[in-house]
């Protein structure tokens, strides 16, 4: 039995979504699919929080736009009327709940977390009760169920939560030897659980590859296919570098890394669970669903340049903390992080040396967080400055550290190409070299890092 998770970039209209109903029904018995949301609507569904909070007329507005999205889906997957109006129902009575979410926002004058993230599930919610039910109009034995259903269960943090593996495991065992055959398809909306008290908590922007993980390592699935519309993980980012290559085969640990620096490929945490399993990851492209694609496994294979991609993020800036011997002084760095935790703000890296520490943290939060470590009374710093054009780039490949002469290669090629750079982090991770550049040298220092490691 496979689980497979299919993204919303798959299914961005209803021609999208009929490729991927016909692969799900020549391919997918007896497999359990995480889906995401189509294409847009999470959005839809988090704006119109703030536009339920602006005025009560926006809500039948919001209302209307994911009726209609949807609808245009619909129309392309189920030709026949009867069943196109069974559908219509049963969708009308979720609009009809999330309709009362948004009222509820209107009259407490409210959003909170709970509610926020109880509204931003919906998509998945619509979209596994769509594709089950076209399925079952194409006579597929095919159903749907939620998480709250299965019992995948949550630490209870609100947008950023995390699945308690053991009690998911045990629940979800529970539920499919009473439910589940080999023949039949089945869905599970992904991006969230719930935790032991009953609230609905999401995994966070992208949180379906978690969840998916989550649930090929509880039922004990032989492997984690994630459908993409891509051909897998490459060698550098397609955008910058045309003539990049497909990467067969990696680790756990160099597609982690990989997610983390920008490669929308995968959720920076959908390795976690299937590592401790030994379960597979494989990327498969719906275009081209007998191509290779991209393998990720617990050893992978060396390449001889050791190196398996160059990769980078824009959604970098740093926050520089000055003070005197802060490198030695005790309290310094829990203080800050302390107080820009409590702010909900993520901290990407640290690095510190004697007279300063540098964050670095998202571009949404360096605002914030600047201004989150200005109310530390008294000040435990002389001064604080922000640097936003910066951009963060890595070289990724399984034990670069032990071997001699790549970072210097690395850095021989940036600075052949008239980049400087602005900071090193090298040795954290077995399988990263991470280093910061001015954003208008992203381009030339991308170009000259593929063309020494992968263009020689």
């Amino acid at each position: 039995m496979k689980v497979i998770k299919i993204g919303g970039g798959c299914l961005k209209d209803g021609q999208a979504a009929n490729l991927i109903v016909e692969l799900i029904a020549k391919r997918g018995k007896g497999d359990i699919f995480v889906l995401s949301a189509f294409y847009g609507v999470t959005d839809i569904l988090i704006s119109g929080i703030e536009r339920a909070l602006e005025s009560e007329e926006n809500i039948a507005l919001i209302i209307n736009t994911l009726r209609t999205r949807h609808n245009h889906i619909i129309k392309k997957l189920i030709q026949e009327d009867i069943p196109k109006k069974q559908l219509s129902k049963s969708l009308g009575d979720v609009y009809k709940k999330l309709e009362r979410y948004y009222y509820g926002i209107n009259f407490t004058r409210e959003a909170t977390p709970r509610m926020q993230d109880m509204i931003a599930t919906f998509g998945e919610r619509i979209s596994a009760i769509v594709l089950a039910k076209t399925l079952v109009t194409r006579g597929v034995d095919s159903s749907f169920v939620l998480p709250e259903e299965l019992g995948i269960i949550s630490d209870g943090k609100f947008t950023d939560a995390s699945v308690v593996m053991d009690k998911t495991r045990k629940n979800l065992g529970v539920w499919m030897a009473r439910h589940y055959g080999p023949q039949k398809i089945l869905f599970v909306p992904g991006f969230y659980g719930v935790s032991e008290e009953g609230d609905i908590t999401t995994f966070g922007r992208g949180g379906s590859d978690y969840s998916a993980a989550v649930v090929a390592a509880a039922a004990g699935a032989s492997v984690l296919e994630i459908w993409k519309d891509t051909q897998g993980f490459m060698t550098a980012d397609p955008d910058n570098i045309p003539q990049c290559k497909l990467i067969p085969e990696l680790t756990y640990e160099e597609a982690a890394e990989l997610a983390y620096t920008g490669a929308g490929i995968l959720h920076p945490r959908t390795v976690e669970p299937v590592r401790k399993e030994g379960i597979n990851i494989a990327i498969k492209n719906t275009y081209d669903p007998d191509a290779l694609g991209s393998l990720i496994t617990q050893t992978g294979i060396t390449t001889p340049t050791i190196v398996k991609s160059v990769s980078y993020t824009r959604d970098v800036a740093v926050l520089k903390i000055h003070a005197s011997g802060v490198g030695a002084r005790h309290g310094i760095l829990s203080q800050i992080t302390e107080r820009l935790a409590a702010d909900g703000i993520n901290i990407k890296s640290v690095v510190t040396s004697q007279t300063c520490i540098s964050l670095l943290l998202s571009r949404k939060d360096i605002e914030k967080g600047h201004k989150s470590i200005q109310e530390i009374e008294p000040s435990p710093y002389r001064k604080s400055t922000v640097i936003c054009d910066v951009a963060l780039v890595s070289i990724v490949g399984e034990g670069l550290h032990q071997n001699r002469g790549i970072a210097a290669k690395c850095f021989t090629a940036v600075s052949n190409a008239n980049v400087n750079i602005e900071m090193i982090s090298f040795g954290t991770s077995n399988a990263a070299l991470y280093f910061l550049v001015q954003e208008r040298s992203l381009d030339r220092t991308i170009q000259a890092l593929h063309s020494i490691f992968f263009d020689g």
